[in-house]
């Protein structure tokens, strides 16, 4: 990859650099259908969604799921995605900023909260998989919270690509994606196609923007 100029970014996957609201929407609804209750759309979507998930059903329900109900939810949710993300695609210019900043010389990596064993074909089936240094899925059950396998994902990168987690910065649809980056040292930037609207990034803290060419240029001044 060249010289390394301390400069890392570690990417989201879904509604980050994988534009797939609408498989994540109707893969929503088809969980919602199976317990009775109402479709929802993007925009109370954006307001209410949460990690770890069970916590996202229980704003919309009035109640958390029972086990048995998050089982069903969570197997009709990956079934319904599994079938309707073929139809999406990056987001806009993503390929362009990849390469741009390996081209500058500086690092990036690929965390991801989707599984690990379906993430890496799909990676590598746009493409862009030598871009990055490292790519990482969920490889335990779902549900859970992006802090701890972000220590997993940097420790790696510490070790293996040298970098630095105070020169890191993370970037995410999800306020998830904040405190994971602060758990480690790291810095964040939030953006605004994904998972949350504007009002509820811009409670973390932390630089919230509308496009991924911006995010990359706040990256790149944050890790300065």
């Amino acid at each position: 990859m060249g010289k390394q100029t301390g400069a890392h970014i570690v990417w989201d996957w879904n509604g980050t650099l994988f534009h797939d609201n609408d498989a994540i929407i109707g893969a929503t609804n088809a969980a919602f259908a199976e317990l009775g209750l109402e479709a929802i759309t993007l925009e109370r979507y954006r307001t209410l969604y949460c990690v770890p998930v069970p916590k996202f059903y229980e704003r919309l329900m009035g109640r958390l799921p029972t086990d048995a109900e998050w089982e069903v939810m969570d197997e009709v949710f990956h079934r319904y995605y599994t079938q309707h993300r073929i139809s999406c695609g990056l987001t806009d210019g993503a390929v362009e900023l990849l390469a741009g900043w390996q081209s500058a010389g500086r690092s990036q990596s690929l965390l991801s909260m989707y599984g690990h064993d379906e993430l890496v074909p799909l990676v590598r089936g746009f493409g862009i998989e030598p871009h990055f240094v490292r790519v990482d899925g969920r490889t335990g059950p779902s549900g859970g919270s992006k802090a701890e396998h972000m220590v997993r994902h940097l420790a790696a990168l510490t070790g293996a690509a040298g970098v630095d987690p105070a020169r890191t910065v993370v970037i995410g649809d999800a306020a998830d994606d904040a405190v994971a980056a602060l758990h480690v040292g790291a810095r964040a930037v939030l953006y605004t196609g994904g998972s949350h609207g504007r009002a509820s990034l811009e409670e973390v803290g932390v630089p919230v923007v509308d496009t991924l060419a911006e995010a990359v240029e706040e990256a790149a001044r944050l890790a300065a």
